[in-house]
């Protein structure tokens, strides 16, 4: 006989949990005293607002591969972390989402800190379970890890009243997860996969656009082998970015409303479009409809709801990326495409040469994400907020054999700071670099409180420009009364605040201290903080 608590334990032992993220309360007692017993085996990593438990377990779930779970209790905790629920579920990221609940006979009553967190997570998780009988944990855990890492990852969350965690029931194992109505499709339709290479032999304009969804497949080495064998360049999204290395000959860009030149001009000018494992956002792709005027489109997704969503394909493929694209790599499709790859590289190697102007008594970003890019590790992690920062990192940092994460779907600001805590506890060893702008960091900086405590290796640059950047620039070209509720003037003294923590740091105003003070960041052994003051002003569109 167990109780439900112990019940829970067990279910993440059998998943071969080693951390979880969270914060505790009266109604997830229960499961904290279990927890309690096993921290040799799972290792608890106390957050210092619940949001957080969300972004580092989807931090640690990127780096793994594997489901990042997260616990919080009920009430403001479990509301607390909505946030970091809905920014996993836009980014298709796999976690398991734990909360307390108030005591069984008391649901519905508007009791001390009762929410309905099943009921208010709905539009945007993968799916929930408000846990009523005891007997039932088992097969609840099993098929939530189950949902969360298969067909399209996604959140999954499951409520417990503390009176199910302290309930006993004899254990009996629940068996092979079977969900009816649950089968994502994998293999893809062999007929498809025909069409696709069809399509692609002897085209002689053909475009991959690869978004994040590679990533959850695993599947950017087939991306590369592919490109390669049929000639096709790649552009990728914000979320795709670094799918292929930034110096890759074949890597044209980002494409959307911030993206590269050449990549938008290789979207623009396609005949075939193959997209893999995007969501064609508006952000990308701003005018879906004008590219299929011009081209014919092929998606490739494992999820039928994002095909034809945003743009109408000429040959839908549902299916795992990674088994799609070794089916379509055994047809040998090879394309006519010498000069339009000649054009390509040439636009990308023009648009990298552009001369950036030096700036006075200020840093400019692109220098320093050129600077920083070149410094580190081939197989570096680079995590960056949201806003003029999240742009900067995408379109100037090299990204080599590493990743670079980011918050794309739901544009969560403060996501990189515990993002990146998140990667760094799936790997010490991970050089990880988390890059934020001044208003993304004071929304999640008493994490530095979690990362001091824990000695991270975690180095952070901090862009200072005393505004919400991105905010300040649309309002001042788009607007009439200009930038408005946009200023920091504030903003406290960042180096006194790591102080405060205990962690290392140096501000610098002048770019001929940038590559002395990155190379002093990221040889020192421990948390940094490398403040960099930016110009207000500073735009996103112009070099």
């Amino acid at each position: 006989m167990i109780t439900g608590a112990q019940a829970m334990i067990k279910g993440l032992q059998e998943q071969n949990v080693d951390i979880v993220f969270g914060y505790p309360g009266a109604t997830i007692c229960p499961f904290y005293d279990e927890l309690a017993k096993v921290k040799d085996s799972i290792s608890h990593i106390l957050v210092r607002q619940e949001q957080n438990a969300g972004h580092m377990a989807s931090g640690y779930a990127r780096r793994t591969g594997r489901v990042g779970v997260c616990v919080v209790t009920s009430g403001p905790g479990a509301t607390n972390l909505i946030t970091g629920i809905a920014t996993a579920y836009m980014d298709s990221i796999p976690i398991v989402a734990i909360t307390g609940q108030v005591p069984s006979e008391l649901l519905g009553r508007d009791v001390f800190q009762e929410v309905d967190i099943t009921g208010a997570c709905a539009p945007f998780i993968k799916h929930s379970y408000l846990v009523k009988k005891v007997q039932d944990i088992p097969r609840i855990i099993r098929e939530a890890f189950h949902i969360a890492s298969t067909g399209r990852p996604g959140p999954v969350l499951i409520d417990v009243p503390s009176d199910v965690q302290n309930q006993v029931f004899e254990y009996k194992d629940p068996g092979e997860v079977n969900i009816p109505g649950y089968k994502p499709s994998i293999s893809g339709n062999i007929k498809q996969i025909k069409k696709v290479a069809k399509e692609i032999n002897g085209v002689k304009k053909p475009l991959i656009c690869a978004g994040g969804g590679v990533f959850s497949s695993g599947a950017q080495e087939l991306v590369k082998q592919l490109s390669r064998m049929a000639k096709i360049p790649v552009v990728t999204t914000l979320m795709g970015r670094s799918v292929l290395s930034t110096d890759d000959e074949d890597n044209i860009g980002m494409i959307g409303q911030f993206g590269h030149a050449a990549a938008n001009y290789a979207l623009n000018n396609t005949d075939l479009l193959i997209i893999i494992g995007a969501r064609v956002g508006d952000r990308a792709v701003q005018a879906p409809d004008k590219v299929e005027e011009k081209s014919r489109t092929i998606h490739i997704d494992i999820d039928p709801a994002e095909i034809g969503k945003n743009m109408t394909p000429t040959v839908p493929l549902v299916g795992d990326i990674k088994h799609i694209l070794e089916k379509l790599l055994e047809e040998n499709p090879v394309a006519d495409s010498d000069d339009w790859l000649a054009t390509l590289r040439a636009l990308e190697k023009e648009e990298s040469a552009l001369t950036i102007q030096p700036r006075e008594s200020t840093i400019g970003p692109r220098r320093l994400m050129m600077e920083l890019g070149s410094q580190l590790d081939e197989n570096a992690y680079v995590v960056a907020d949201v806003g003029q920062n999240q742009i900067w990192a995408a379109k100037y940092i090299q990204v080599r054999k590493g990743r670079y994460l980011t918050s794309g779907g739901l544009g969560t600001m403060g996501y990189s700071v515990p993002a990146g805590a998140g990667v760094m506890f799936a790997d010490r060893n991970q050089q990880t670099v988390v890059i934020c702008g001044d208003g993304s960091f004071q929304m999640t900086m008493n994490e530095l409180s979690t990362i001091k405590e824990h000695n991270l290796n975690l180095k952070i640059v901090l862009l200072n420009n005393r505004r919400l950047g991105m905010v300040n620039e649309i309002q001042k070209n788009a607007y009439t009364e200009g930038p408005f509720a946009v200023h920091l003037p504030e903003t406290p003294d960042f180096g006194k605040l790591a102080d405060a923590y205990g962690i290392a740091n140096r501000c610098i105003s002048d770019e001929k201290d940038i590559e002395e003070a990155i190379s002093e960041m990221l040889s020192y052994n421990g948390p940094y903080l490398l403040e960099c003051r930016v110009d207000p002003d500073e735009s996103t569109m112009k070099q």
